[in-house]
């Protein structure tokens, strides 16, 4: 095994480690994320170097990241862009009272990017039109079944996704009992077999990236603004077609559910940062009232 590689990094503007790094974890049991008891984070994560593992914990205001594995020096130097150091927020302004004063209690909250499309794409398209629950339990099943394991001394039982190459080796009936159905199994296949084109969504950024991600067959609108915006920190990105963000935006701005359309009406004022915008209710916003109809979980398994 390869030698760890270390690294110590000073942000220059208020961080949060956990919050820049929320939207990269699936759940709790996320195999590809821990968060140990001594508050360090663990990642593993494919890249264009091969998989490696990341530890990220911080002292006296400094970011110490150890990596081990042959994609060590990539995620090293990806670092200060995992954390949010490229995300650009100096024309952001609220048009909202809640949106500037949740703006002024969170001035940690950040984008952060991982400059990979390939590990977002894959729990994302895993994330269409199911529960939360059924969505994070194929994830740990690919991770465990098909995935590789963490390099280094992360925590039992982390492993990266599965490649693009062990994707398109899974059978059929894996993917059933996984609990993927026939829909978002063509749409990864279909992405892992462009795999390495798609990655060039992180060099042409904003909607044209998010148009590239779209060619695939089965990734729409909703899951290239999922992956845009945890592969390049995309600003912009609204998550239309999901199934609880418009509610959260209308009932936090105007007071009331809103669709889709209604969602994107307000949001416009906001617009090269909507996602921002969506960010900043999520993690301080009012929340919606809980009624209505719940989607349950399904086990394909025993079908």
């Amino acid at each position: 095994m390869r030698a760890s590689i270390e690294r110590g990094w000073r942000p220059d503007f208020a961080l949060d480690l956990r919050s820049v790094l929320a939207p990269l974890r699936r759940g709790l049991g996320d195999p590809a994320f821990r968060v140990t008891d001594a508050g360090r984070i663990w990642l593993v994560a494919n890249t264009g170097a091969g998989v490696g593992t990341l530890a990220l914990h911080t002292v006296a205001g400094e970011v110490r990241a150890t990596a081990w594995g042959d994609a060590a020096q990539l995620l090293t130097d990806g670092l200060p862009a995992l954390l949010g150091a490229e995300d650009d927020d100096s024309g952001f302004e609220a048009h909202h009272p809640l949106i500037a004063d949740l703006r002024r209690r969170m001035p940690a909250l950040r984008l952060g990017s991982t400059g990979r499309v390939w590990d977002p794409l894959v729990a994302s398209v895993l994330e269409q039109k199911v529960t939360g629950h059924e969505a994070h339990r194929s994830w740990r099943e690919l991770c465990r079944r098909f995935g590789t394991r963490a390099p280094g001394p992360a925590p039992e039982g982390m492993y990266a996704p599965p490649t693009p190459a062990a994707v398109l080796a899974i059978k059929d009936w894996e993917w059933h009992r996984a609990g993927v159905d026939l829909t978002r199994r063509k749409a990864i296949v279909a992405a892992a077999q462009v795999a390495h084109r798609l990655e060039k969504a992180t060099r042409l950024r904003g909607r044209e990236g998010r148009d590239l991600l779209r060619t695939v067959p089965g990734i729409g609108f909703w899951t290239a603004a999922e992956i845009a915006q945890r592969a390049w920190g995309d600003p912009d990105a609204v998550s239309v077609g999901d199934f609880h963000i418009p509610g959260l935006v209308g009932y936090a701005l105007l007071g009331r559910k809103v669709d889709d359309k209604g969602m994107l009406e307000v949001l416009a004022p906001y617009a090269p940062q909507r996602h921002r915008v969506v960010r900043y209710i999520e993690a301080g916003g009012p929340g919606k009232p809980r009624f209505g109809p719940r989607f349950a979980p399904r086990d394909y398994r025993g079908m």
